[in-house]
C-alpha cells in the first residue's frame, strides 16, 4: 500500500476520519477572522522545519497536548491565505491563483504530516481522542476550500484563459490547471448553496466514521493476541518465529516461558504456514480474519452500512450514478466497467487454478490422516498444506530460505539495486529527530552527489501501530523558486528478533521491495510543482512503480550478494535459487483469488448504489455468486477492509493493484527482452518516463513512451502462469 493519507490537488491531506455518535454537536467552522486568542501558541508544530536538508520534522519536540490548539491555529492561517487568494482584486492568473494555492497552507501541511504519522505509527495514549477532534475540523476546512465560489471563479478564469487554449502554458501547467478545475467540480463547486451544505454534512459524518472504523480495527489488533503456554503447540514453527513470539510475549507481559502471536499479518502468516497444531492455526486465523466483526463495541458492520449509504448519497448529489463512478473518473480506467472487465478476465482462470491447488493439498492431507480422521482443507489449512505441496512438487521449503532473509541485508540489497538502476547512494545519518527509537534515517544522494532526499525506515511492529506496510511522504519534491527535496518513510510490521538478526519471510521481502518502490518514486521525482510530484498520480497507476521494484529481489545480482545465512554468512545456495525460480508461479491461484475477491467485493459494494446493505450478508452472498472457493478467505474481509473504509482513497479502487500489475508485468518483460534487469538503457527509460515525471504527463503516455506501445495485458496472465488466449 502506498500510504494511509493522500495529498489532493490543493492544500491538505485527505485524512482518515473520525467517528462521533449521531448526537454529537455539529463540528464548528475554524476560527473566524480576528479570533486569535490562541494564535500566540509557541510550539515547533507551527514553525517551519529547521536544521539540515532544508529542515526536518521536529519529532522529539512534539507535545501531544499541543496538537488540537495547533490545528485550530493552522486551519485559521490556511483559511486566511485561501481567502486572500479568493479576494484578490487583480485578474486571475496562473501565478496569483494556481501557484498561490500550491504555496498556501504550509503550516497545516507540516502539522498534518506529523500528526498522521502519530496516528499510524504511535496510536496510543491521547492520540485516538485527538484524531476524533481534529479530523472533522479538517473535513470542514477542505469543504470550505472546494465550496469557495470566488476561488472557483478565479480557477475557472485561468482554466478558460487564452494561455490554456493556445497552450502558452507548459504541459505541466496545463495539467495542473485542468486537474484543479475538475477536482473542484468533483468536490461540489457547482452545487447550490443548500446542496453544498448537505455535501459538507455528508463529508463530516464520513470523516468521523472513517476514523471510528480504523480505531476499531486497531483495537481488535491490540486485543486479540493468541497466547501460548504449551511448547508442544509450537511444533513445526521455525526457531526464528518461535524466538520472535517469545519476544512479543515478553514485551507485552514481561513473562518468560510464554509465546504470543500478535494479530497482524506478519505474525499470523508464519503460524498458518508452519504450525503443525491445527487448532492453533484455526484460533490464529479466526482472530485475524474476524477483526472488526466480533459483535462487540468494536464491530464495524453498522459503520460500513452507513459509510456506503453516505457515499451513495454523495455521488447522487454530485451527479454520478454510484460512488464507484465518482471515484474512478480521474483514474486510468475511467469507469467501473473497465476495471471489472480486467478483473473478470483473470478471475475464472485464478479460481480454476485454486481448484488444482486444493486437489494437490487434499491428496497430501488424505495421506497424512489415519482412518476416521479425514481432513477437508479449510482456510486455516491452505498455507500449511500449500507448503507441503511446494516441497513435494518443487523440493522447495521456504523455511530453508528464511535464514538467508535478514532484514538488514535486504535493506542493503534495495539500496544497492537503486544505485545500479538510478545512481542513488544511501548513507545513514545520526542526530536527526525520530519519532521512535526503532526509526533510522538515511541521506539519499544522486549520482552527481547532490541531495535526492531523506528516507526514514520504521520496520517493526509495536502497540499502537496499524498493521500492514506503507509509504508516507513527509515532504514532497518541488522546484518553483528553489529545489526542495522530498522526505519519505517506509513503515512495516516485522516482528523484531529477541536477539540477533531479524529474519523475514520471502513474501515479506517482496513487500519490503514493493514499499521501497513507492519511496523511490518520490525520491526520484523531478518536477516543478508539489501537487504533481512523485506519487501524486492516478490511483491505478501509483502501484506500478512499486510493483516493478519487486522484480529486483530475485535477480541473481541481489540474491548472490545479500541473501546470506544469518549465522554462517554463506550465500543462498544456487540450488535453492533455481528452485525459487522454478516455483515462481506456484500458489498463484491462492494469491490471485485472495486479492481479487477483495477487489471485486469493493467494486460490487460501491456499485450497489443506495441499497440497504448488511455487510456480512452481502459478503457471504456475493462470494457465493462469484464462485469463491471455500478453502480460502478474501485478503481483506469487509469488516477490516481499511483500504476502502478508513478513507476514500482506495474505495472503488482496490482493483488498482491488478491494473498496475498489468503494466508491471509488461514492463518487466521489456527488461527480460533486453537481457537484464540492470540494462542501462531500459533503466534510464524507466526513470525518464515513469519514476521522475510524477503527474506532469498522462500516465498512459508515460507508459507508452517507456514500452514503445500500449500495455499488453497478456503479460499479466503469463506472469501468474495462467493460460493466455
Amino acid at each position: 500500500m502506498l500510504r494511509p493519507y493522500l495529498m489532493p490537488a490543493i492544500l491538505i491531506l485527505l485524512t482518515p476520519a473520525v467517528s462521533f455518535s449521531d448526537d454529537d454537536p455539529a463540528p464548528q467552522k475554524s476560527l473566524s477572522k480576528g479570533k486569535t486568542a490562541t494564535m500566540d501558541l509557541d510550539t515547533p508544530l507551527l514553525k517551519p522545519w529547521t536544521g539540515p536538508y532544508d529542515g526536518v520534522p521536529p519529532w522529539t519536540s512534539v507535545r501531544t497536548e499541543e496538537f488540537i490548539p495547533a490545528f485550530d491555529i493552522a486551519i485559521e492561517r490556511a483559511d486566511q491565505e485561501i481567502n486572500a487568494i479568493a479576494d484578490n482584486p487583480q485578474p486571475a492568473t496562473f501565478e496569483n491563483t494556481i501557484l498561490a494555492l500550491e504555496n498556501a497552507g504550509q503550516d497545516l501541511r507540516r502539522l498534518e504530516s506529523m500528526f498522521f504519522v502519530h496516528a499510524s505509527n504511535l496510536n496510543v495514549g491521547p492520540i485516538p481522542d485527538i484524531e476524533k477532534s481534529v479530523v472533522p475540523k479538517l473535513s470542514v476546512h477542505e469543504d470550505s476550500i472546494y465550496q469557495n465560489q470566488k476561488l472557483f471563479e478565479r480557477i475557472s478564469a485561468v482554466h478558460d484563459s487564452d494561455a490554456m487554449k493556445d497552450k502558452t502554458f507548459t504541459l505541466a501547467q496545463q495539467r495542473l490547471v485542468d486537474d484543479l478545475f475538475k477536482t473542484f467540480i468533483r468536490k461540489g463547486a457547482r452545487l447550490s448553496n443548500s446542496d453544498k451544505a448537505r455535501l459538507s454534512q455528508i463529508n463530516t459524518r464520513l470523516a468521523r466514521l472513517f476514523t471510528e472504523f480504523s480505531q476499531n480495527v486497531l483495537e481488535d489488533e491490540k486485543g486479540y493476541v493468541t497466547w501460548i503456554d504449551d511448547e508442544a503447540k509450537l511444533t513445526g514453527l521455525p526457531d526464528s518465529v518461535v524466538d520472535a513470539m517469545a519476544s512479543a510475549a515478553k514485551e507485552r507481559s514481561n513473562l518468560n516461558g510464554q509465546w504470543a502471536v500478535t494479530n497482524t499479518r506478519s505474525s499470523m502468516d508464519p503460524v498458518l504456514t508452519y504450525a503443525d497444531d491445527r487448532g492453533l492455526r484455526e484460533v490464529v486465523w479466526r482472530n485475524y480474519y474476524n477483526r472488526g466483526d466480533n459483535g462487540d463495541e468494536h464491530d464495524n458492520n453498522a459503520i460500513i452500512s452507513e459509510i456506503l449509504k453516505l457515499r451513495a448519497a454523495r455521488a447522487k448529489l454530485l451527479g454520478y450514478p454510484t460512488h464507484a463512478h465518482w471515484r474512478m473518473e480521474p483514474t486510468m480506467a475511467k469507469d467501473p466497467q473497465a476495471a471489472m472487465d480486467l478483473m473478470m478476465k483473470v478471475w475464472p482462470k485464478a479460481v480454476a487454478r485454486v481448484k488444482e491447488e486444493v486437489a494437490d493439498m487434499q491428496t497430501i492431507a488424505d495421506a497424512e490422516t489415519t482412518a476416521g480422521q479425514s481432513i477437508k482443507i479449510e482456510p486455516w489449512d491452505y498455507r500449511y498444506y500449500a507448503e507441503k505441496v511446494r516441497k513435494d512438487k518443487y523440493d522447495l521449503d521456504l523455511n530453508e530460505v528464511k535464514p538467508y532473509m535478514q532484514l538488514d541485508k535486504l535493506r542493503e540489497a534495495m539500496m544497492w539495486a537503486a544505485g545500479r538502476l538510478y545512481g542513488l547512494q544511501f548513507k545513514q545519518v545520526s542526530g536527526l529527530p525520530v519519532f521512535h527509537p526503532d526509526v533510522t534515517v538515511w541521506e539519499v544522494s544522486k549520482a552527481d552527489g547532490s541531495l535526492a532526499g531523506l528516507w526514514y525506515l520504521d520496520p517493526f511492529a509495536r502497540e499502537g501501530k496499524r498493521s500492514g506496510a506503507w509509504m508516507t511522504d513527509y515532504r514532497e519534491q518541488q522546484n518553483v523558486t528553489s529545489e526542495i527535496r522530498p522526505i519519505v518513510s517506509n513503515n512495516s510490521n516485522f516482528v523484531k528478533s529477541g536477539d540477533g538478526a531479524t529474519l523475514i519471510s520471502w513474501d515479506d521481502a517482496v513487500t519490503l521491495f514493493h514499499e521501497f518502490g513507492h519511496a523511490l518514486h518520490s525520491l526520484l521525482s523531478d518536477v516543478k510543482y508539489r501537487s504533481q510530484a512523485g506519487t501524486n498520480v492516478a490511483r491505478d497507476y501509483v502501484e506500478f512503480p512499486s510493483q516493478v521494484n519487486e522484480h529486483w529481489l530475485d535477480t541473481p545480482e541481489v540474491l548472490n550478494q545479500f541473501a546470506v545465512h544469518y549465522k554462517t554468512g554463506e550465500p543462498l545456495p544456487q540450488e535453492l535459487i533455481d528452485k525459487i525460480k522454478k516455483a515462481s508461479t506456484f500458489n498463484k491461484g491462492f494469491d490471485t483469488v485472495e486479492y481479487l475477491a477483495s477487489a471485486l467485493m469493493d467494486m460490487k459494494l460501491h456499485l450497489a448504489g443506495d441499497a440497504d446493505i448488511d455487510p456480512d450478508k452481502f459478503e457471504r452472498e456475493t462470494l457465493a455468486q462469484m464462485g469463491m472457493p471455500s478453502e480460502l478467505p478474501m485478503r481483506h474481509r469487509t469488516p477490516h477492509f481499511a483500504h476502502i473504509f478508513s478513507s476514500d482513497s482506495y474505495s472503488a479502487g482496490y482493483y488498482s493493484y491488478l491494473w498496475a500489475d498489468a503494466l508491471t508485468a509488461d514492463a518487466a518483460e521489456r527488461f527480460v527482452e533486453a537481457g537484464s534487469f540492470y540494462d542501462e538503457e531500459v533503466a534510464k527509460s524507466l526513470y525518464q518516463n515513469v519514476m521522475s515525471v510524477g503527474d506532469t504527463i498522462d500516465p498512459a503516455e508515460g507508459f507508452r513512451r517507456f514500452r514503445g506501445r500500449d500495455v499488453d495485458t497478456g503479460a499479466l496472465l503469463r506472469k501468474r502462469g495462467f493460460p493466455v488466449e
